[in-house]
């Protein structure tokens, strides 16, 4: 990865994890898909490598990423889900045409066509998107604690009662800044 972006920030849901291309949506916001190239090393990381992609392509990516974050903030609120988000998702899962494929060491692989690569991978994470919001995975959907975050990311936890989107980001920040205001008051006590 090129030292000019920022670093991905994956995890082990691949809906959640593309609208974490997006981050500190409530602060100084993060893009880490600013380029068409940009997008396919996503893709790439992510098992869905494509042999490119257009700037069309990457403004297609986006507003399913918008999408995914509208419907699964919505749904981690248990609001009624936003039907524009409802349609993006819908649309961009059934043009899809990945096939899932075995892979002789028992995993699964997803096969994109070669001229249909980016739809097909939007599809791929549009169909990911559809089977975390409607509840078909076991965990639930919350938002990110941080208050310049609020990422919607998937609780896999025991307990369900995971606060960050990301320890090593958020939940490290939140500390350190509540461990520096008790340091602030206790020295400010006589």
């Amino acid at each position: 990865m090129s030292a000019a972006f920022p670093d991905f920030r994956l995890g082990a849901v691949l809906a959640t994890s593309f609208t974490g291309t997006l981050s500190e949506r409530h602060g100084g916001s993060v893009e880490r898909i600013p380029t068409p190239g940009r997008l396919a090393d996503w893709l790439a990381v992510s098992g869905l490598a494509v042999d490119g992609c257009t700037p069309a392509q990457l403004d297609l990516a986006r507003e399913l990423r918008e999408a995914i974050h509208a419907a699964a903030t919505a749904a981690a609120l248990e609001q009624a889900l936003p039907a524009s988000a409802v349609r993006v998702i819908n649309e961009r899962s059934v043009r899809g045409r990945a096939a899932a494929i075995l892979t002789a060491e028992g995993e699964r692989r997803w096969q994109l066509h070669p001229a249909t690569g980016v739809e097909d991978a939007l599809g791929v994470i549009a169909a990911d998107a559809v089977g975390v919001i409607a509840g078909d995975r076991d965990g639930r959907l919350a938002l990110c604690a941080s208050p310049t975050c609020l990422a919607a990311f998937f609780d896999t936890s025991r307990s369900r009662t995971r606060r960050w989107c990301d320890m090593n980001t958020c939940g490290n920040r939140q500390k350190k800044a509540r461990f520096q205001a008790n340091r602030r008051g206790s020295t400010a006590a006589p």
